[in-house]
Order: C-alpha cells, then sequence, then structure tokens
C-alpha cells in the first residue's frame, strides 16, 4: 500500500503513512477503501456526474463508534473531510478531492414506534427506507418527492416535499438527532438537550456535526390520492393563474408542485402525448379519501386538461414514482430562489422559458411552501424563508456531457428572468456553488446565529464540504 497522499483543511498535500492508516482501519468496523481497491470508483460516485472528485480515502461506516473514528482521524491529521448519505445533493458535496469521505450509507437501521408515532432512523437511509419502515403502520413523515434521496441531506436543509402543507417540512419533524461534533462527541440534540445545536441543525445543513440518527414525528398517512395532471402548453399563463389562485384556498392537506415537462413515453400516459412538451400539476392530497374527489375536482377540470391521472394510491408508490426519470449517473445544473407568490411578471418569466426544457428528465418544479410550513416562525428553526410561498426550481438533467452549455445556459437564462422578482435566497438544498452572499441569502436574519453556533462546535470548519457557513470570529 504504501504512503497514501491526502490533501488538508489548507489545501496542503501530505503522506499519510501505513501505520496511520492500519490504525484508523482498525478502529473501523466498516471498510477503509483507498485508491488502490477495486471497489474505489465505484464508492467515489455520487448522485451528479458531473461530480468526478477523488478523495484520499473512504470510511464506510458501520455505526456511531465508526463515524467518532473516522472524526478523530481527520481532525488529528487536519484532513479534508465530507459526509455521504444518500449522496443525492447536486453540489456533489459528500465526496471531496484528496480528503476523508465519512460514508452513512451502510447505516440503514430504522425502529418504528407506532404507538408513540416515531421514527428512529439512521443517516444512511434513504425515503424509500424510512417509507417502506412506516406504512406498514399507516404512518409516515414529510419526505421530497424521489425516494432515493438520502434521509440526512434533505432533512439538515429543510426538507420540502407532497407532506409541506400537511405536516410541514422534514426538519419541523425531527424530535431529536444523534451528532457526532468535529471535536469527536456524540451528543443528542432537541428541545431539551443541546437546543441550539437542535435549532441550527433544523436548516443549517451538515455544518455543525455527522448526524448518525434521526427520531422523526409520524403523521397517519396511508394511502393518497394523487398523480399529473397535464394541460396544453397554449394554457400555461392561464393555468399557473388558476394554479396560484387555487392554492391560496387550498386545504392544508393539499400538496401540489408545478412543472413543465416533456412527457415521460409510457404509462400511465397515452402514446398520444409521449415526449410532447406540456405543463401541468401532480397533485397529491392526504385527507379524508371521502373528500378527496371534491378537492382535487377544479385542478382536473379546468382547461380542460390533456390528461388527468390523480387516482388513490399508497404513499410511497407516489414517492417513487419519478425515480426512474432521474437514475443516477445523470450530469446535473440547478438554479433556484424562494419567491413570495406567483406574480404575474414570475408567471411570464416561467411561460417564456418554461417550454425550453431541454430534456425528459430535467426540471422546473413550482414547489409550495404554505400551510403547515408556513406558520412556524422564521427564527424557531435555522430554516428561515417561511413567508415565502412558494419555491421554483430550474434543473437540466441529461446523459451527455456534450450538452453542458447549451442546458446550462437554459438554467441561468429562466433564472436570470424570474430573481428580479424573487425573495432573495432559495432553498439550500437546490443550492450549487453560488458563493457565500447566496448563503447569507438563504439564511438571512439567522445567518450570525448560525455562524455563531458554527464558532461553538465547529470552530476549525472541519465540515465545510457544504453550504458552508463560516465560524464567527
Amino acid at each position: 500500500m504504501g504512503n497514501v497522499h491526502a490533501t488538508t483543511l489548507t489545501g496542503e498535500s501530505i503522506a499519510l503513512d501505513e501505520t496511520a492508516i492500519e490504525s484508523l482501519r482498525g478502529h473501523l468496523r466498516g471498510d477503509l477503501i483507498l485508491p488502490d481497491d477495486a471497489r474505489y470508483d465505484e464508492s467515489r460516485k455520487v448522485y451528479n456526474a458531473m461530480i468526478d472528485r477523488r478523495p484520499a480515502l473512504i470510511a464506510r461506516c458501520h455505526g456511531t463508534a465508526d463515524v467518532v473514528a473516522a472524526v478523530n482521524f481527520a481532525r488529528d491529521n487536519l484532513l479534508l473531510v465530507s459526509v455521504r448519505g444518500g449522496s443525492h445533493n447536486v453540489t456533489g458535496s459528500a465526496v471531496c478531492n484528496g480528503g476523508l469521505v465519512i460514508d452513512l450509507s451502510p447505516m440503514k437501521g430504522t425502529r418504528v414506534d407506532p404507538g408513540r408515532r416515531t421514527l428512529r432512523a439512521e443517516g444512511g437511509c434513504t425515503w424509500g427506507d424510512a417509507d417502506h419502515a412506516t406504512h406498514e403502520y399507516g404512518l409516515a413523515t414529510p419526505g421530497g418527492i424521489i425516494s432515493t434521496t438520502g434521509i440526512g441531506g434533505l432533512t439538515l436543509g429543510g426538507g420540502i416535499g407532497h407532506l409541506t402543507r400537511h405536516y410541514g417540512l422534514s426538519c419541523d419533524n425531527v424530535i431529536s438527532a444523534d451528532v457526532v461534533t468535529a471535536d469527536g462527541r456524540t451528543l443528542t440534540a432537541s428541545k431539551d438537550e443541546n437546543a441550539d445545536l437542535y435549532w441550527a441543525l433544523r436548516g443549517g445543513g451538515g455544518n455543525f456535526g455527522v448526524v448518525t440518527s434521526f427520531q422523526f414525528r409520524l403523521h397517519p398517512v396511508d394511502a393518497v390520492y394523487a398523480g399529473p395532471i397535464l394541460y396544453p402548453l397554449e394554457r400555461a399563463a392561464d393555468a399557473l393563474r388558476f394554479y396560484r389562485d387555487y392554492m391560496h384556498e387550498a386545504p392544508d392537506e393539499m400538496g401540489a408542485f408545478f412543472a413543465f415537462l416533456i412527457v415521460p413515453p409510457g404509462p400511465p400516459f397515452p402514446e398520444h402525448l409521449h415526449n410532447k412538451t406540456l405543463c401541468g400539476i401532480v397533485a397529491c392530497y392526504s385527507g379524508p379519501m371521502e373528500q378527496a374527489e371534491k378537492v382535487v375536482r377544479p385542478l382536473a377540470t379546468f382547461g380542460p386538461p390533456a390528461f388527468a391521472g390523480v387516482v388513490p394510491m399508497p404513499f410511497p408508490a407516489l414517492q417513487s414514482a419519478f425515480d426512474v426519470l432521474v437514475p443516477p449517473g445523470l450530469f446535473h445544473y440547478w438554479k433556484a430562489d424562494f419567491v413570495g407568490d406567483l406574480s404575474d411578471e414570475i408567471i411570464a418569466g416561467h411561460v417564456e422559458h418554461g417550454p425550453k426544457i431541454p430534456t425528459v428528465s430535467s426540471a422546473m418544479h413550482i414547489y409550495p411552501v404554505s400551510g403547515a410550513a408556513g406558520r412556524v416562525g422564521p427564527d424557531e428553526t435555522a430554516f428561515s424563508y417561511r413567508d415565502a410561498n412558494y419555491v421554483h426550481v430550474i434543473a437540466a438533467m441529461y446523459p451527455d456531457a456534450g450538452d453542458t452549455p447549451r442546458y446550462r445556459d437554459w438554467v441561468r437564462e429562466y433564472w436570470s428572468a424570474l430573481h428580479p422578482y424573487s425573495a432573495g435566497g432559495a432553498y439550500v438544498n437546490f443550492l450549487m456553488d453560488e458563493g457565500e452572499d447566496r448563503i447569507r441569502a438563504t439564511y438571512r436574519g439567522n445567518y450570525d446565529r448560525l455562524a455563531a453556533l458554527k464558532a461553538k462546535y465547529d470552530p476549525g470548519n472541519l465540515f465545510r464540504m457544504n453550504q458552508n457557513i463560516r465560524p464567527a470570529a
């Protein structure tokens, strides 16, 4: 094996000798993967194929003790470190060049307490793992819209999805979290223990430590009345205005996001719509089923629609419905913003640029962040944009790297047309590498408090492979 060259927090290249590496290996129950390992290339891949980083070491952790050993090794050797959960984050922050990857993906333990309506899930779980555990009991906690997304990154950044209006963000449903901090301590963060850390974790991203497990609050969610409703492009402006007005009055149980899309060539869509560009809504009503058809009827009859496929389905079926469109290995370029409302200017921008969506995997989604999520105070959690009714994301996703320049231009031009009418910041989970000003704009009045807590829990900024909040001086 010999010496392994690694990158420090200051960017210096150092040699780690075999004795140090074997010492770390001896403290792990999981595997330590080095560049000469046959599993190395597969282990360093992340969801976004645009990211091609080569870490010096990958510690595949099988429990909290492994995480503590990896954190201590990184700190003692001043190594650059990244933390991998589901590895969906578009920036590719799960993997670093020359440093140590703390890989939680083997940590998939779950435990449901149906009486207390809680889920304990380890940091390597995906939302598919969580839904599999909870659906057996007719329960769920708010996640995203893709089942292969990791629970850790989504929750730490806020967590917007189908159940946001009904039950809040993912982070709003965190009861407690077990965290390994930069000094190697294992802390529990809750409203009663380390309450400041608990506040920071709910929206502050991976800045404050490695979350090895979450305890979530569960809610009664079994079958939902859900699916796509599509409209012709010539009705896009009318459909957006109708969607805006409908969502102003919709009950909390009604989640619905607006989209421009290329219709996938398969069920449930009729063949004559395959590969056509349309706009539409993906609905999710999670209230009493006997009221579902009445609540959704205005969306399903407006237009009239080109297609309406809203039916009762198990909640995990909706959560995984789009997985096939966004498999690992596509190239991704995203930009996003919060908006207070869908103003006429914003609607005009969508109508101009949305129909130019380039691929069937690409997305322009407008997610509501209202209902239960909007009734939390902006300073009650690190996630601050409680007064924004929507967040839109413009995401080019495609298989050929050669298409990056023109698809990136579509995203940038689209975003630039809308940004002057935005609320200023963006959902942290949709940010790419956009600089410190965008991070500050995303946290607004909570930024200084987060920086102070960063100085308390990670004064050396060990956990910097994220939308980084620098420790306060």
